[in-house]
């Protein structure tokens, strides 16, 4: 059995759930979805692969170029366990939109998790999560999924939450640029996952593109790129009620 784990994760919040998940597994192979270029439709998974397929949640929703991305990819009954990552608010339909598209890929979808991490914008709701307490629930998970892996002739339908037609998503408004901390070393160009950051003008950002990952925020080795600080206090405040009470990891199997 050949074990997987796809992720689309750009500020890493989604890789240290995905780790955690795929580190009860040895000789795990990393796939990362958010390599703007790479054709994946190279990848194939046959019958008895197992893949761990990993996303954050924006809005409610997958994140469409991982979405895409994953659409790129075949299999042939390989066992795909889902796992969406949100920042302490709501999943909504992610896991439903990410199931749809695993099993129009040819995976069969023996369960699904979701999991809370620090928000990438709104970073005092989920702080420091996967925690310790997250850590020990994950693995627990695991040992019930690998039961279910061990006995194939009794795998059933289950239910997941979300609904059809999925949560309108458009964005966020919130969109970083580089200050005059910026000395265009290029590597927030080099690691953007949708190319919305030009390698040769790295100080600027194409709102049009950007959709808001937090990425080249958080890789900037000058602390240059930043988001309005008035519209995160204010984005903050707005989400207070509903992100500020500590939500648990879920599994669903």
């Amino acid at each position: 059995m050949n074990v997987y784990s796809l992720y689309f994760s750009p500020t890493g919040g989604t890789k240290r759930v995905m780790d955690i998940l795929a580190g009860e597994w040895k000789n795990k192979v990393e796939l990362d979805l958010s390599v703007p270029d790479k054709n994946y439709g190279v990848y194939r998974f046959p019958r008895g692969d197992v893949c761990l397929i990993g996303v954050p949640s924006f809005g409610g929703r997958a994140p469409k170029e991982a979405i895409d991305r994953l659409k790129q990819i075949k299999a042939d009954h390989a066992a795909a366990i889902l796992v969406v990552v949100y920042g302490n608010r709501d999943y909504d339909d992610t896991i439903l939109e990410l199931r749809k598209t695993a099993e129009s890929c040819g995976f069969c979808v023996v369960a699904a998790i979701a999991a809370v991490a620090e928000h990438s914008i709104m970073h005092q709701y989920g702080a420091g999560r996967p925690d310790s307490r997250d850590e020990k629930v994950l693995r627990a998970y695991v040992g019930k999924i690998r039961k279910k892996l061990n006995t194939p002739k009794a795998w059933k339908d289950f239910f997941v939450p979300g609904k059809i037609p999925y949560k309108d998503y458009s964005g966020v408004p919130l969109k970083p640029k580089a200050s005059k901390a910026c000395n265009h070393c290029g590597i927030c160009a080099q690691k953007c996952p949708v190319k919305a950051i030009p390698k040769k003008r790295p100080s600027y950002t194409d709102e049009s593109k950007c959709i808001s990952c937090m990425r080249c925020v958080g890789i900037c080795p000058h602390k240059a790129r930043k988001l309005n600080p008035a519209m995160v206090f204010m984005a903050t405040w707005k989400f207070k009620k509903v992100c500020s009470k500590r939500k648990k990891s879920e599994l669903f199997i």
